[in-house]
């Protein structure tokens, strides 16, 4: 009669270990520094439900349901994946993501790191030029909405500072991959029609703030440039890029439209034809190619870039300040309230494509391949 007794006891613990381990995990998340991501999210969202609920049981949300679409969609994935292997997968999955936080803190002292909600965005002063750098390397500098807001602060800090000249930059291997994605995911109380409205304003704000910057704003282009990171070289007075750096306007592939004024620049800079390109078919360009096509200012080799480009910009920093802010004001104003004009007409176009079934079925599919991947 021992033994069966002795059997039982040995079955249960690990059976308790490994529900004790899950709700551990699931606090776990709530403690991790860095924000792992959207896909990362989905997926720890998925194992949950499936950890909690066991399969998909409920039915599929509509189409304009985006972030319930997106949910759904993750959840239903991992088909009839049992709850003791979605448990496990999510305490593995949690504690990979507790071990890269922790192997990433120590390089800094506490004392010496800054929070880092301040931290997505670097503004320095010196030698004549603001740099206003997008520091989000970890995600490939993709902008949040608070990073627009924070951006408008600097750009508008620096138009009344000591500066000659602002800068701006990217730290890592990307310049910016234009909007993080997660934007959308956070539905204010009025729903996707608030977002939209409240999206439009900021867009609006964010490329008024460029095109009426008054000293010589330059882009030192270090990497890849994504979406609105693109659109708005239009409106800079310089563009200097590395060898390295790619171009990319995927608004088809997203369901969306241009901006930054770049239906307008574009055209211009470039020519119709190669302009559609880029905005409708969402072509790539190489450095070469976009300073061939003059979107870019000048290409240098990345080994040198940041010398280069800085020994260049210091030398601009010396020349008389109010001499290229009157000569930018003369070229400027002939098209500044075009440019205006433009920049309502695509923030209002892409207020009504964010509400679009087409927009939200491709966000929501470039979601789920990610969190499937």
């Amino acid at each position: 009669t021992q033994v069966p007794a002795l059997g039982l006891h040995a079955r249960s613990p690990a059976m308790r270990t490994s529900q004790k381990d899950f709700n551990s995990a699931v606090n776990q998340v709530k403690l991790l520094k860095e924000d792992p991501g959207t896909e990362v999210k989905l997926k720890l969202y998925a194992l949950y439900k499936q950890a909690t609920e066991g399969p998909c049981n409920v039915p599929k949300p509509g189409m304009l349901d985006f972030i319930n679409k997106t949910k759904w969609d993750a959840w239903n994935a991992l088909g009839s994946l049992s709850k003791e292997a979605a448990r496990q997968k999510y305490v593995d999955l949690v504690s990979s993501l507790s071990a890269s936080s922790e192997s990433a803190s120590p390089e800094a002292p506490a004392a010496d790191r800054k929070q880092p909600e301040g931290d997505s965005l670097v503004v320095t002063s010196g030698d004549g030029i603001t740099t206003i750098r997008l520091n989000r390397p970890s995600k490939k500098n993709a902008l949040t909405t608070q990073m627009y807001r924070d951006i408008i602060a600097a750009l508008q800090a620096a138009s009344k500072d000591e500066s000659v000249i602002t800068v701006l930059t990217g730290t890592g291997d990307y310049y910016c991959s234009g909007n993080d994605l997660t934007n959308f995911t956070h539905l204010p109380a009025g729903g996707p029609e608030e977002m939209a409205r409240s999206a439009e304003v900021l867009l609006r704000d964010f490329v008024d703030c460029v095109i009426d910057f008054p000293k010589p704003l330059v882009a030192v282009v270090n990497g890849p440039a994504v979406g609105i990171s693109v659109t708005i070289l239009g409106l800079f007075d310089a563009v200097y890029a590395t060898d390295r750096a790619t171009f990319h306007t995927p608004f088809s592939h997203l369901g969306q439209s241009p901006e930054g004024c770049s239906s307008y620049t574009f055209p211009r800079i470039m020519g119709s034809s190669k302009a559609a390109e880029m905005l409708l078919f969402g072509k790539k360009l190489t450095a070469q190619e976009a300073c061939a096509q003059g979107l870019v200012t000048e290409v240098f080799p990345d080994g040198t870039f940041q010398k280069e480009v800085w020994a260049r910009l210091k030398a601009y920093s010396k020349l008389p300040p109010n001499a290229m802010r009157i000569s930018k004001q003369i070229i400027r104003n002939w098209e500044k309230e075009k440019l205006h004009a433009v920049n309502a007409e695509e923030s209002s176009v892409l207020r009504e494509r964010w509400l679009s079934d087409e927009c939200v079925n491709a966000i929501a599919s470039f979601l789920s391949r990610k969190a499937k991947l």
